[in-house]
């Protein structure tokens, strides 16, 4: 298995996120070729602005492994993560983070690897148009309303 693969997985709890009205973001988190974590944005639904799918993903893993560490597993999400989804990161010190479209509108104003642990690795643009797609037409729909 490759990372499109893992991001199509992400890009499937997208839109579930969609189906609820939700920005349509979505994730995985994989340890050794299994997906271990799917989450999609609940900040509507929960009413809560950290309820970013990275967030809802990170706790999944961790009750899965039954400990706070996602050592050796990697975050597949379809938009780069926000400082928020970037310091949790930090403190689960995932080994790696995938991610597809760029956030163009929340660009971070340092450089990124300042907020990843030393031991995370990031890379981007991976099905970076189909992630992007989905998100343009959610919010090309909502300026219609």
């Amino acid at each position: 298995m490759n990372d499109e693969y893992f991001m199509r997985l992400a890009l499937n709890e997208a839109e579930k996120a969609l189906e609820k009205g939700e920005i349509p973001i979505g994730c995985v988190i994989a340890a050794n070729d299994l997906v271990i974590a799917k989450a999609h944005n609940l900040t509507e639904t929960l009413q809560d602005v950290t309820a970013h799918a990275e967030m809802q993903a990170f706790t999944a893993a961790a009750d899965y492994l039954g400990g706070k560490y996602l050592i050796d597993c990697t975050l597949y999400v379809t938009l780069e993560p926000c400082v928020m989804c970037l310091g949790a990161s930090y403190w689960t010190q995932i080994s790696r983070i995938v991610y597809g479209a760029s956030d163009k509108k929340h660009i971070l104003p340092l450089e990124k690897k300042v907020f990843l642990h030393p031991k995370t690795t990031l890379t981007g643009g991976v099905l970076e148009k189909e992630c992007a797609e989905v998100l343009s037409a959610f919010f090309q729909g909502r300026r219609k309303e």
